[in-house]
């Protein structure tokens, strides 16, 4: 049995429903937002044996049945009627550290892309720029600081065509209003306010000259390469997740077969079924390597290019469900 784990909302899994209906895979589609306040969780050893099971919407479903979970965007597990602050958050912490338990206790269970822990643990820029080295692709140079010392230097290597990226996606607010971080060039005049670098790392690195740029998205063993013409527009030039499709072309690439084995190696590599990765490709041919996206959107790029992610991941979903792996720990269930 399939257990899909995200948001009502996720049109990926939208997507993808009805080729897993046809390949006839039984499935549980759940949210963890609604735990613990509108599921129940157990998880017990009783007479030599464990067993966990979840209760959501009336029905009760034995997790030990689960052999395949997809792992997509699960909105935050919450407990909304516990009033005080201070013992919501225990609540929740609670309840996360029961959840993380439940999944470590699914032995043999397949997941897409990762086991939640291990893929938050693996979901580092720096950690996938150092592999992708041991395999082989070019890396540009790369600094990671929160020295204001390391700012000018880092600006005079890269001949004043200096770029500054996150460490990781994160939300916020300034002046009331949400927003997150693009990566941005950095003009001489930021130089003045280096010492603002003192309170958070940043990521920098020479702004590489673009031909065009590639999103691989990689499932199991297959690679999907698309091309974003970038430059076609200044709003997408620096940062193509700015998005301007009318202007942006997005189509089917065929990648260099050494390139797409590496994008391979480097998924399986780090624990994952499913990765999206991206490419600047230079004017003069090279391609360079910029990151990995664990859970990464990949919906855009199917609408697009035509080219069938959505029947990858099911055809690794409806295997998986068939065929989970040999259970290491047989006293657990």
């Amino acid at each position: 049995m399939l257990l899909i784990i995200s948001s009502s909302r996720d049109d990926s899994v939208h997507t993808v429903l009805p080729k897993l209906k046809e390949r006839g895979v039984p499935l549980l589609w759940w949210d963890e937002a609604d735990y613990p306040r509108a599921s129940t969780l157990t998880i017990g050893y009783l007479d030599g044996r464990w067993r966990q099971t979840l209760t959501y919407r009336g029905e009760t479903h034995d997790l030990s049945r689960i052999t395949a979970v997809w792992d997509r965007r699960p909105d935050r597990l919450s407990s909304p009627d516990v009033r005080d602050p201070s013992q919501r958050e225990f609540a929740e912490h609670v309840a996360k550290v029961a959840l993380t338990g439940a999944y470590d206790l699914m032995v043999g269970t397949r997941w897409m892309p990762a086991l939640p822990q291990h893929a938050r643990a693996i979901d580092n820029k720096l950690l996938h720029l150092y592999r992708a080295t041991e395999l082989g692709f070019t890396v540009v140079d790369t600094v990671v600081t929160n020295d204001p010392d390391e700012l000018v230097p880092a600006w005079n290597r890269a001949g004043g065509r200096l770029i500054t990226k996150t460490l990781g996606f994160r939300s916020f607010t300034l002046d009331g209003e949400y927003g997150h971080l693009y990566t941005a060039v950095v003009p001489r005049r930021r130089l003045s306010g280096r010492h603002r670098l003192r309170y958070a790392p940043a990521m920098l690195q020479p702004n590489v000259p673009k031909a065009y740029e590639l999103r691989v998205t990689v499932v199991g063993e297959q690679v999907f390469a698309a091309r974003i013409d970038s430059q076609a527009s200044r709003l997408t030039s620096v940062d193509w997740r700015h998005y301007d499709d009318p202007k942006v072309g997005y189509s089917a690439y065929d990648l260099p077969p050494d390139i797409a084995e590496r994008c391979v190696r480097l998924v399986a590599g780090l624990g994952l079924a499913y990765g999206a990765l991206d490419f600047i490709v230079t004017p003069d041919g090279r391609y360079v390597f910029l990151e990995l996206n664990v859970n990464g959107q990949w919906a855009f790029v199917e609408m697009l290019t035509g080219m069938p992610i959505s029947d990858a991941i099911a055809d690794w979903l409806a295997e998986a469900a068939a065929h989970p792996h040999t259970k290491d720990l047989a006293d657990v269930h």
